[in-house]
């Protein structure tokens, strides 16, 4: 089963109010993967999230470190957030010699931009959020792929552009 929500974000201000909806609607386990050209707004929607969540440090793409983690104090505990960019990753072997797969459970969210640089060893998305240019804005394409990534949607309160 699957569920998928559609929207044209027509400025940035439309993307960093879909990662501010992000926030409120996601929950520990979570696995979100991004896919997007080149500037399509991956990190820009990381950014966003991670600070609706109540992170008020700098947010800046993992590309050279493949993945920066970030400890948040929410209002149910702390959650732990781990933001991958596999960019830069010449193979799949890659990520499991780093030993990332063990960041996957049951407590952290994990947010993976270039997730087919690591096809066949992550784990499956509950998530998977495209982005694409169009004219000025984005085009994003949400779609659940688990029981946890359709209640991750039923709970997305995001009304693009208004």
């Amino acid at each position: 089963m699957t569920q998928t929500i559609h929207a044209h974000l027509h400025e940035e201000a439309a993307t960093l109010a879909l990662g501010n909806a992000l926030a409120a609607a996601i929950m520990p386990g979570l696995t979100i993967y991004l896919h997007g050209d080149l500037g399509a707004g991956k990190t820009a929607l990381t950014r966003a999230l991670l600070h609706a969540l109540g992170h008020t440090g700098h947010v800046k793409s993992p590309t050279y470190t493949l993945a920066e983690p970030y400890a948040i104090t929410t209002a149910n505990g702390v959650l732990t957030v781990i933001h991958f960019d596999l960019y830069r990753m010449s193979s799949a072997e890659e990520f499991l010699d780093a030993g990332f797969r063990e960041h996957f459970n049951a407590e952290t969210v994990c947010i993976i931009e270039w997730p087919e640089k690591a096809e066949g060893v992550l784990p499956d998305p509950d998530l998977r959020i495209s982005l694409a240019v169009a004219g000025q804005g984005r085009d994003v394409e949400l779609l659940a792929l688990s029981d946890q990534g359709i209640a991750c949607l039923n709970r997305l309160k995001f009304a693009p552009n208004l």
